[in-house]
């Protein structure tokens, strides 16, 4: 842990909090259907073609209802939409490689993902996607999607702020005005900035590249009909390894395990059927061309995380300098940090917002501090075995980036649903790993995605403030409006929909063939990896421990269904929630109400995440990655 690392860790907080004010204060003139900003004489004759084309009347404002179900329909439409391109790539434009369709699972999957905002890919880029299909299906997705949860974020912060009303805003109207003077502008700036810094943007086929070091590698043998050749082999399991008296063979304490044949009920050796294996020169190499700054841009600042590439932002053409890295992490939180500006001014009270602001950096900086502790710390079995010195846990990290940028990129990215990564979490040490799992898990709420972070961090507000209510033995307020049973049954029902489909979708993978089958790594790491891949899927966050082959009809569809729950049925009762709020009347605060700013309230906001969101996976937690933390220190490995 280095002192040029603190050094970076303090410019990082330094610029997110000099850019909150700014976003916050554009917020305010974006979200406002009759606000003013610098772009209308550019824009505003394209957005009035809009409403126009789309037969929207933009001076007529939703209930909670209207507005939750056009955020539906619109939903349901482009997931269709870009189902359909996938399945249909190869009779599309734009396919200098000639990729062919996706799988019906893995389209129905992909095209959940970025619909909802997930970004989850159990595909390589390079090797799946058209040009066309990573335009028009992902990209365009990227914007809708981070539209969509910024809309709904307008509307619940609206309905905190208005006095006695029926109508949170139009949502077709947030929908266009949040793409076309926030999401546009802000991409093509930055997607210029990254192509200045080495990120390809262009059409070209892929380049093949003749290696100076030609090397060999096993593949399946092929018949003449191009079916892979097959052979009977012995399917085999593991053993302890025993000495001349019978008795297992230890080394530091743990039994030395060996593979010998599985034998059936008659006691004889059981088979199955192996490819044959042939060796093959590789002798160059494919490397991806195509539009990928454009795609990398909004996918930081609209926390998507889907990579253009298999590699996501390891890859050097997404991710070349340690500026791009810098500026694609201050990215990832910029416009989910300026939205809690953007509450303060709305509520007309910036101290809330500040403070909301206050409890997702303490969280987040202390996810920062023990992930980078733990990987600089590095594997003990390792440092034992003399393999490493001071270097700490370089495994599954690109070079250029190192421990400090891997570990900072990696609670950035999941704490704010992003999904983006520059090292491969499955790599990570086991507390280290721990860390992008929790704040998943906490409900993605520090910083959480654009719109979708504050609108889950209310949700926590709400059930602080009741709380709080309850100690004193007041009736709960919020910002002058009474908190009643409805609001609190809202709240929870929003929080129990995540929990259920974590835990429940990987208890089945957990007990199931198609689950285990996937595993990479047995015991408590294999364990972590389904729970990653349900946590994420249902927290709409889309990394994964990379450990987990997932490209899989079972696991395709039950990802796919966990990211529909995590989106949408966590957003129709906080909708609810919104709906019976703005219908309150505010009352001026009184000697007796709880203040919602200041360290008090901080505080028991940071316990109400702690101790309502991450409570329920403490079982699972500590089965998973807490287990293989003791067992690595006793020198087991998964």
């Amino acid at each position: 842990m280095h002192s040029s690392d603190w050094l970076q860790l303090a410019i990082y907080m330094a610029a997110l909090l000099a850019i909150t004010k700014p976003m916050g204060l554009y917020l305010m003139q974006v979200l406002d259907a009759n606000g003013r900003t610098w772009l209308d004489p550019v824009i505003r004759p394209f957005e009035r073609l809009t409403y126009r084309v789309m037969g929207v009347d933009r001076t007529r404002e939703h209930g909670w209802k209207q507005y939750t179900f056009a955020m539906l329909l619109f939903s349901l439409v482009s997931c269709v939409f870009t189902y359909a391109i996938l399945r249909l790539q190869h009779l599309l434009p734009l396919n200098p490689q000639g990729l062919g369709p996706l799988s019906p699972d893995l389209a129905f999957n992909t095209a959940v993902s970025f619909t909802t905002n997930t970004n989850w890919q159990s595909y390589g880029g390079e090797g799946t996607m058209s040009y066309l299909s990573q335009m028009v299906a992902l990209t365009i997705h990227n914007f809708a999607s981070a539209a969509t949860g910024i809309a709904i974020a307008a509307a619940l912060v609206r309905a905190i702020a208005r006095n006695s009303m029926a109508t949170l805003g139009n949502f077709w109207v947030d929908l266009v005005r949040t793409t076309y003077y926030l999401l546009l502008p802000l991409c093509l700036v930055f997607a210029v900035v990254l192509v200045s810094q080495g990120m390809i943007q262009n059409f070209n086929g892929y380049t093949k590249a003749k290696l100076t070091e030609p090397y060999t590698i096993q593949v399946p043998k092929l018949d003449d009909k191009g079916q892979p050749v097959t052979t009977n082999a012995p399917v085999l399991v593991q053993a302890p390894k025993l000495d001349a008296a019978g008795k297992p063979v230890l080394a530091n304490g743990v039994a030395v395990m060996l593979d010998v044949p599985k034998l059936d009920e008659k006691g004889q050796p059981m088979t199955t059927n192996l490819p044959v294996m042939v060796d093959q020169v590789v002798d160059e190499q494919v490397i991806a061309q195509g539009p990928m700054a454009s795609q990398v841009a909004i996918k930081m600042l609209g926390t998507n995380g889907g990579g253009f590439t298999n590699a996501n932002a390891a890859h050097p053409f997404e991710n070349p300098t340690p500026l791009s890295n810098f500026l694609q992490m201050l990215s990832i939180f910029a416009i989910g940090s300026g939205l809690t500006y953007y509450l303060g001014r709305m509520t007309k009270n910036q101290a809330h917002g500040w403070s909301v602001w206050g409890a997702m950096m303490a969280m987040f900086l202390a996810g920062v501090l023990v992930c980078w502790w733990a990987e600089a710390r590095g594997n003990s079995i390792h440092q034992a075995l003399g393999l490493v010195a001071t270097d700490g846990n370089m495994e599954g990290k690109e070079v250029r980036f190192g421990i400090f940028n891997s570990s900072l990129f990696a609670a950035i990215t999941t704490a704010a649903s992003c999904g983006a990564v520059n090292a491969m979490h499955d790599s990570f040490t086991a507390i280290g790993g721990l860390v992008p799992l929790f704040n998943i898990e906490l409900g993605e709420v520090v910083v959480g995605g654009v719109g979708a972070g504050l609108y889950g961090m209310l949700v926590f507000v709400v059930l602080a403030v009741f709380i709080a209510g309850l100690m004193v033995g007041r009736t709960p307020e919020y910002l002058g409006k009474k908190i009643g049973a409805y609001e609190v049954k809202m709240a929870m029902l929003a929080l129990l929909v995540l929990t259920l489909s974590i835990l429940g979708f990987s208890a089945w993978a957990l007990v199931s063939q198609w689950g285990l089958a996937g595993l990479n790594n047995a015991g408590p790491h294999g364990l972590s990896e389904i729970l990653y891949a349900f946590s994420s899927a249902t927290g709409n966050n889309g990394s994964a421990f990379a450990g987990l082959t997932a490209n899989t009809p079972w696991y395709n569809v039950t990802l796919g269904l966990a990211m529909l729950i995590g989106r949408f049925l966590m957003i129709v009762p906080i909708m609810a929630l919104a709906g019976s709020l703005v219908r309150k009347k505010i009352s001026p605060p009184s000697a007796g109400t709880f203040p919602v700013s200041g360290g008090t309230f901080i505080l028991l906001l940071v316990g109400t995440v702690l101790l309502i969101g991450a409570l329920n996976f403490l079982p699972a937690l500590a089965l998973g990655p807490v287990v293989e933390h003791f067992l690595t220190a006793q020198g087991k490995l998964f």
